[in-house]
């Protein structure tokens, strides 16, 4: 089950600058746990699986104080923790992407990640950026309120009860799963079914008939997609990663790793029992009960629903979401409208098992590129991994074309240290630089799709560009923007900081990369 953080949230919002919203530590440990009633070894965060909800007030400052006690050598024992869609702006060293910007914190020793995202609100997430590590469990959800919220007027009910989070689990170490694997369960909010096992009891997410309700719904997983939906129920996009959208009208949303939604649902239905339904990409029709959560209005009974043939008609297209405020994609509005145009080809080498971008496997390097930077190397062709850093210049317009088409796709691109205009979605031949949605993952699509996306380097410091299936990414699918080298010095790193890479490098630990 999920936790729960309390911040002093009523005091920050008169007293935003000086407040710790988060004055709070991560313990990070190894233990067993059945979420489907089948043990496994897997990564905790405070004894939790998933990991505490983490909350917040727009505004507020986060020092989270993450300790390492890990000892299990097959899951790694070093870590680190990334904020995925937290922009870190001005903070690149406190964004968690091991190897990138910081080395991994050792075991027996802490860091205390000192960020304030200030400008942030909306639905995000946190989990480990270290080899595997967050498919064997070290993930947990977070979530900036925002007083001043848009859409305020539209639900009742916005808390930890109405945050849903999807995960694929797999009942074999992570280092075990290979293309044809598919997960032994789906988890909502930790709980799930496996074929053939017990009748585990389902998450619940409780309504009151005639509230209306803001889910926020993430996904947490490793590799598949989801189509989500509620029997008999629609419901109102509003926001996308993190940033607040045009309330879009659906009744089935497709969402793949790493992305997250909020969606407001009016429990107007027949007093009941519905089943929440999040489908995997890997099968062709609903199995009862299984990938499944229960949507439960107060007065009805406590058991599982009844099967009703709900087949959505109104279904999502990324295309359709647009941007709520500040619509307009920057640059020019015409393909190649950019100060800087990069055109992104990945693929998979079947001799040598491996993904790559423009003909290069992204292998993580010997020391942080965050680091590099610091110490002077501040060219493409000094900064490692050699052809996987693209250097960028400050305040321009960036244009990424991201063909789809490969091995396991969709593969869902994730941006660090940036949210981006999407000019051209999965599944669309239509570029819209008017108001397309910005976010900060998206999918590639398939053969045929050039997805294309634009931001601007207002964010000094190396950021990490990358397949969200973390399998394709071990194997090499990512690449890695220093914005700025020659400011990155401004950046004001902590002394601790520096010491990861002093403990990391004396450790008689050594993780692979």
């Amino acid at each position: 089950m999920m936790g729960a953080f309390h911040s002093l949230s009523t005091l920050c919002l008169t007293f935003v600058s000086s407040c710790i919203a988060l004055d709070t530590q991560l313990i990070i440990s190894n233990a067993k746990v059945a979420p489907d009633k089948f043990a496994t070894d897997a990564i905790l965060v405070n004894g939790d699986y998933p990991g505490p909800v983490l909350t917040a007030v727009k505004g507020e400052r986060f020092r989270i104080n993450v300790t390492n006690v890990l000892v299990d050598g097959s899951m790694n024992t070093s870590t680190s923790i990334h904020w995925h869609g937290i922009k870190q702006y001005s903070s690149n060293e406190m964004d968690g992407t091991a190897m990138v910007t910081q080395c991994p914190i050792v075991p027996g020793h802490f860091f205390m990640y000192d960020f304030t995202p200030a400008n942030q609100s909306g639905t995000f997430w946190y989990h480990s950026h270290f080899t595997l590590q967050y498919c064997e469990g070290l993930r947990g959800p977070l979530v900036i309120y925002d007083p001043q919220d848009p859409y305020l007027d539209m639900y009742d009910v916005d808390d930890t009860s109405t945050i849903l989070t999807i995960i694929d689990w797999y009942h074999v170490n992570a280092y075990d799963v290979i293309i044809t694997t598919i997960p032994d369960a789906i988890l909502i909010n930790g709980r799930g079914r496996y074929q053939n096992g017990p009748p585990v009891s389902l998450s619940v997410l409780s309504v009151v008939q005639g509230k209306c309700y803001r889910i926020r719904l993430i996904n947490m997983g490793c590799k598949p997609n989801y189509v989500f939906s509620i029997d008999d129920h629609a419901f109102t996009v509003i926001e996308a990663d993190g940033e607040n959208t045009l309330p879009l009208a659906v009744d089935s949303i497709q969402i793949l790793a790493g992305q997250r939604y909020s969606l407001i649902l009016h429990a107007n239905k027949t007093i009941d029992n519905y089943w929440i339904r999040t489908k995997p990409d890997y099968i062709t029709a609903f199995a009862q009960s299984q990938y499944s959560a229960i949507l439960r209005y107060e007065g009805a009974p406590e058991h599982d629903p009844i099967h009703r043939d709900w087949n959505p008609s109104n279904n999502f297209s990324e295309s359709n979401l647009h941007a709520l405020e500040s619509p307009a994609a920057p640059g020019l509005p015409w393909p190649g409208g950019a100060d800087v145009s990069l055109n992104l080809i990945s693929g998979w080498d079947a001799s040598m098992h491996e993904f790559f971008i423009n003909d290069y496997r992204y292998i993580p390097p010997a020391t942080p590129v965050l680091l590099q930077i610091l110490t002077g190397q501040l060219d493409t062709s000094q900064l490692q991994p050699y052809g996987s850093v693209y250097t960028l210049p400050r305040n321009k317009t960036i244009e990424l074309s991201v063909p789809g088409g490969q091995l396991e796709g969709h593969h869902p691109f994730h941006l660090h240290g940036h949210a981006f205009s999407v000019v051209r979605s999965a599944g669309s031949n239509t570029y819209n630089y008017h108001n397309p949605v910005r976010r900060d993952t998206t999918g590639n699509g398939v053969a045929g799709d050039n997805v294309t996306i634009r931001f601007r380097t207002d964010n000094i410091g190396p950021w990490l560009f990358h397949c969200h299936i973390d399998w394709h990414l071990k194997l090499g699918m990512a690449v890695v923007f220093a914005e700025d080298p020659n400011d990155t010095s401004s950046l004001s790193i902590p002394s601790e900081w520096n010491q990861l890479c002093l403990n990391y490098n004396e450790s008689t630990i050594w993780d692979e990369l």
